[in-house]
């Protein structure tokens, strides 16, 4: 880890305030940018985290899901235990781990996967792109009528084709970049919702938080 890493990252509020509230990473604020923005999480909704290492993601979906909710994070590092997360070690794109995750239906399947990083734009581009659509097979299979699906993907032009294959399953695909992520970072998140497992058959989903104030607080 390099100097100027180190110092980056102790001067980034973002990081500051994930070490001073006691969360796992920096992306637990993103997570919690697009819930408020799409009404992503409320009680009792279950959750299916994918590349879920170290749990940021997954402590902010268990805290706002509560107990009669249920959150399982897949990444195939480990993560250490989290209180009401059920942690599965796994890749996304292995056939077997369908079968792992069970029959449950999922209100809401997040990918927050990256690809190794090679430094060629184009190539770690739709490195990206890859996992988007690894992620997606696997919420074809578990994801509840009238669920959501949120990945991020690096931007570039193959996020287009995502846009297309993802629409006639959803009634809305959107494209956002929460604040938290760093502004030289190309990331950004599509989110998808109301899913229609058959076509022109959705299902309602239940509000969550949106509108309200975070849940975490950031000093710049």
């Amino acid at each position: 880890m390099g100097r100027r890493f180190v110092a980056e990252r102790r001067r980034d509020p973002y990081y500051r305030a994930a070490q001073d509230q006691g969360l796992r990473s920096r992306a637990a604020f993103k997570l919690d940018f697009l819930d408020r923005r799409f009404r992503l999480l409320a009680p009792g909704r279950r959750v299916l985290d994918l590349g879920a290492a170290p749990g940021g993601w997954a402590v902010v979906a268990a805290r706002a899901v509560g107990r009669s909710g249920a959150v399982v994070a897949v990444d195939r590092r480990p993560i250490d235990p989290i209180e009401g997360v059920r942690r599965v070690r796994g890749e996304v794109g292995d056939p077997a781990l369908a079968e792992r995750l069970g029959a449950v239906r999922f209100d809401l399947v997040l990918s927050d996967l990256s690809p190794r990083i090679s430094g060629a734009y184009a190539t770690d581009h739709a490195r990206s792109v890859a996992l988007v659509r690894a992620a997606w097979q696997l919420a074809l299979g578990c994801l509840a009528p009238g669920g959501t699906f949120v990945a991020k993907v690096f931007d570039g032009e193959l996020v287009a084709d995502l846009e297309q294959e993802l629409g006639p399953r959803f009634e809305r695909v959107d494209r956002t970049k929460p604040p938290a992520s760093r502004d030289r970072s190309s990331e950004i998140y599509l989110v998808a919702r109301r899913f229609v497992p058959v076509p022109g058959r959705g299902a309602p989903v239940a509000p969550g938080r949106g509108g309200e104030a975070p849940l975490y607080t950031v000093k710049g």
